[in-house]
């Protein structure tokens, strides 16, 4: 066998970038999640690429590529541990096998890991190991088997085509995801009593946007390295227009999600347009070899567009509750681009004048693919539930998995509500102390005694000027604008907390998570806290009152109460004199 530089590099290559999916992975699902348990959700990322690179090593391999048991097409001769010649047999041309191995094993890691965002925030981590390890080494290397190891799907029409996954890969994993997120059941407090869906806000977006990124960067060795070759000019041609398809799909897939969500909702869903780049991602992914640029384009709207709509189906008709919408960005948009590709190929597609053969065997793939998976996955997650148990209690789920899987206090134990003091102390102001109790009314200023050993306690001077107490509750967004204002007519101190709550109004107008309107629920807010004297107390509360308006919930109130002195500490002094600088 003689061996080509550029084809290993570039598998090589490849392998590292689908790797680095891994984590991208990990943030998505992590972000569109509760921070309660980001450890866990980090930690099943971690462990089903090890398991599974194992097991995949150990037998998936071999059941993959190696020869069909019978002839059948079906599943190949197990080799256990890759001791026999299945390896050197699987290589492609040019490429050394082992390089080809890894390359196949982060394919094999990302269509297990799919399965963890459906099934986060209540899944025994135990459970989630010996699933991963199933999928890993029987049930994606068998089905794989059927059309890139040689199996019967070939044999189908024109040929399935499926040329770097969206069903092989993708709907394998989005279809274990259904399964196990409808044996699973839907978190505590998902939906309510009537059935009415309940939003449960993901605690760092931007998190899942960064995952979204790393994903988008990776697909391109997962998609563009498939072509397992760089070493000559057809190669070199493929992989450009591999780039350029697989790239266009995605941003057609994230626009459309943008606009349709506009249109539905009144204002752009974030996390759902993340969804409709990494449908767009998935769509293309069979076909990106095989499609234009239109068609690319096209795969990447209807693509947004599938995604939309079975993330409501399944949320709102079936109350299947699957957080990061896994089943419907893997499964569904797998299925749609999979199909699409016998529309839309140059080459054997419907409306390039290629007739019916090629997608008949897109559409037998799909199915053909789906119900084994779907089945073998519901055989796996039925025993793991009657043997180690599937759930996690519901203490467990409301105290959260980092703490009951895995001991850990919090994924963010630097990350708490506290009070900082913002600005300096200026001739008319001075910092408080914070309120214990978040979100509550604070209550009025208590007379101050204090002793001092230089002198006896005493009681302010009923003639200086009035000291009162002005507490402003407000989203934090307007505090910049607060901060300037307060400035401008001579307040040059304060105390901000961050707090958590929500006024009568249940702390905002109609708002939409994910297509879901979103309940009322503690709020991220800050208290601004001010003590003022000569400055009229009117003109620091029409200053704040237009400095915070927006016309919206949420832009918060403001408490006026009375106090009764003012004591510097270090010095002893009261009154006025204790609000001055040094």
């Amino acid at each position: 066998m003689v061996y080509s530089s550029a084809n290993t590099i570039w598998v090589l290559l490849g392998a590292v970038l689908v790797m680095f999916m891994q984590p991208g992975f990990a943030m998505v699902e992590a972000g569109f999640t509760r921070a309660k348990n980001a450890g866990n959700i980090v930690m099943k990322n971690i462990m089903d690429y090890a398991f599974g690179s194992i097991a995949y090593w150990l037998v998936g391999f071999s059941i993959m590529f190696g020869t069909s048991v019978a002839g059948a097409g079906i599943l190949g001769t197990p080799d256990l541990a890759l001791t026999g010649d299945t390896l050197d047999g699987a290589a492609p041309d040019g490429v050394t096998p082992w390089s080809f191995f890894i390359f196949q094993t982060v394919f094999c890691a990302t269509a297990a890991t799919i399965v963890s965002g459906a099934m986060a925030e209540r899944t025994k981590f135990s459970a989630y190991c010996v699933y991963s390890i199933v999928i890993s080494a029987l049930v994606y290397p068998i089905e794989a088997h059927w059309a890139w190891g040689g199996g019967w799907l070939n044999n189908v029409g024109a040929g399935f085509h499926d040329f770097a996954g969206s069903t092989i890969v993708h709907m394998t994993g989005g279809v274990a995801a259904l399964v196990g997120a409808a044996m699973l059941g839907p978190r505590i407090g998902k939906y309510s009593k009537t059935g009415k869906s309940r939003a449960i806000l993901g605690h760092n977006i931007p998190i899942g946007a960064l995952g979204v990124f790393i994903l988008w960067f990776g697909w391109f060795g997962f998609n563009g390295a498939s072509t397992v070759a760089a070493g000559d000019d057809d190669s070199l041609i493929a992989m450009g227009h591999i780039f350029v398809t697989t790239n266009l799909s995605a941003a057609a897939g994230g626009v459309t999600v943008l606009l349709l969500t506009w249109l539905l909702y009144k204002s752009p869903d974030v996390s759902l347009t993340l969804n409709g780049v990494l449908a767009g991602l998935v769509g293309i992914t069979a076909g990106c070899d095989a499609v234009n640029q239109v068609g690319a384009i096209i795969i990447g709207i209807i693509s947004g567009l599938v995604v939309v709509g079975f993330i409501q189906f399944l949320d709102k008709k079936l109350h299947i509750d699957d957080p990061v919408g896994a089943v419907a960005v893997h499964g569904a948009a797998g299925a749609v681009g999979t199909i699409l590709v016998g529309f839309l190929a140059q080459d054997g597609g419907l409306l390039f004048g290629g007739g019916a053969s090629l997608l008949l065997a897109q559409v037998v793939g799909v199915l053909a693919i789906g119900v084994f998976v779907g089945i073998a996955m519901f055989i796996t997650f039925f025993l793991i539930k009657k043997t180690i148990g599937l759930r996690v209690s519901a203490e467990e789920e409301i105290q959260g998995l980092d703490v009951s899987e895995h001991g850990l206090p919090s994924a963010y134990a630097d990350f708490v509500y506290s009070v900082q003091s913002v600005g300096a102390t200026g001739t008319d102001s001075v910092p408080t102390e914070a309120i214990p109790a978040p979100g509550s009314v604070p209550p009025k200023a208590p007379s101050v005694t204090v002793t001092d050993t230089r002198r006896p306690a005493s009681v302010r001077d009923p003639n200086a000027p009035k000291f009162t107490w002005v507490s402003i509750i407000t989203r934090p967004s307007g505090f910049e604008a607060l901060d300037a204002a307060m400035q401008e007519i001579g307040i040059t101190g304060m105390t901000v907390s961050n707090i958590m709550g929500y006024g009568m109004q249940k702390g905002h107008d109609k708002e939409y998570y994910r297509g879901v309107q979103i309940e009322p629920h503690l709020l991220p807010k800050i208290r601004v806290e001010i003590v003022v004297s000569k400055i009229p107390v009117e003109t620091v509360v029409e200053a704040a009152k237009k400095a915070l308006y927006t016309g919206n919930f949420g832009d918060g109130k403001i408490f006026v109460s009375d106090v009764e002195n003012v004591v510097k500490i270090r010095t002893g002094e009261e009154g006025y004199d204790a609000l001055q600088d040094e």
